[in-house]
């Protein structure tokens, strides 16, 4: 299988001026262009996919579409390519009234087994690697040999690393993604050896200078 997975477009939460809500905020007029330009190029390197997921959230929903259009594939939205603390600890979405507020004091890699969001509930960082993992997993079983596209969140393909290369509960490297950078994962049938091979990661001919961020 060849996955390549997609950060979203800016959206106003990436802002470093942003005082609004931290939860699902659409794209800013930078990200729509990015996610446009997303979907002109990539059928020009990738002809053809066998399935095209994306987070149920706003931003990645918004940058989807220009990439469903362009391969005239639809979408399978999944609530479990959410980013990090978006889900209560059974990986359901927090309801739009039910939504905690804050972030906790502490960052969620210092603190891998404590609640992200001030609220009980809360998912855990290894929460969120687990429903990350289990997404990647099944994704094996139902695409094997195909290409796949996920159109996701920063922290979920930083996460798709450290379940692809074992990594431990407490990190010591930040993958960055840049919006609409792209991570080309291939996974191989190789007995005896690794089963995964990493391609690339954060590509962005796509974008001109002015529309990277």
């Amino acid at each position: 299988m060849h996955l390549y997975m997609i950060r979203h477009g800016q959206s106003y939460v990436n802002l470093p001026d942003w005082r609004g809500t931290n939860w699902d905020q659409p794209l800013t007029e930078l990200g729509g262009k990015q996610a446009n330009a997303l979907a002109l190029w990539l059928p020009q390197q990738l002809l053809a996919v066998s399935a095209l997921y994306a987070s149920t959230m706003q931003r990645a929903r918004e940058t989807v579409l220009p990439l469903a259009s362009a391969y005239g594939q639809p979408v399978r939205f999944d609530d479990r390519v959410r980013e990090i603390g978006n889900n209560r600890f059974d990986h359901v979405p927090w309801a739009t009234d039910d939504e905690p507020g804050e972030y906790s004091g502490v960052w969620a890699s210092a603190r891998p087994f404590a609640p992200v969001m001030k609220e009980p509930r809360s998912e855990t960082l290894m929460h969120f690697r687990a429903r990350v993992g289990v997404f990647l997993e099944e994704l094996l079983e139902q695409h094997h040999g195909q290409k796949v596209i996920v159109v996701c969140h920063g922290g979920v393909i930083e996460f798709a690393f450290d379940h692809i290369f074992n990594i431990g509960p407490w990190r010591r490297c930040e993958i960055w993604t840049h919006n609409t950078g792209v991570t080309h994962f291939e996974c191989v049938e190789h007995p005896g050896r690794e089963v995964w091979r990493l391609h690339s990661h954060d590509r962005l001919e796509h974008l001109p200078a002015e529309l990277i961020s």
